[in-house]
């Protein structure tokens, strides 16, 4: 993979722009940043408004399994020694364990067509 030469980074050949000279080997958003080209002659440029909603699907897609984690760990540290919210507490996250990954695979689909509608 070819980094850009502005802002180091690695990414696939789609995502720079064409062009000799100062364009050579510019990613889509340096090159709109410092002028070396337009929104429309990078149809692959994500916007901060792409960004953002790409951002915020992926957290709602993996938050449930990170709030389990954090639950399990909670549990081992601290939710043992409580009398009878530890069996609660338990009962909860052995639940959400099962639970988790059934509503992960099931809501593949429609992730998959949000990300599609989202991204340009």
């Amino acid at each position: 993979m070819p980094a850009c030469r502005m802002c180091k980074q690695n990414y696939p050949q789609s995502q720079f722009i064409t062009g000799n000279g100062p364009r050579y080997q510019v990613c889509a958003r340096c090159g709109i940043e410092h002028g070396l080209a337009d929104p429309e002659e990078t149809p692959q440029y994500f916007t901060d408004d792409v960004v953002n909603a790409r951002l915020s699907l992926y957290t709602r897609r993996h938050l449930p399994w990170f709030a389990v984690f954090i639950g399990w760990m909670l549990y081992l540290s601290i939710g043992r020694g409580i009398e009878l919210w530890s069996g609660l507490f338990f009962g909860v996250l052995a639940l959400s364990t099962l639970v988790v990954p059934i509503l992960h695979f099931l809501g593949t689909p429609r992730f998959l067509a949000q990300l599609s509608r989202i991204t340009p």
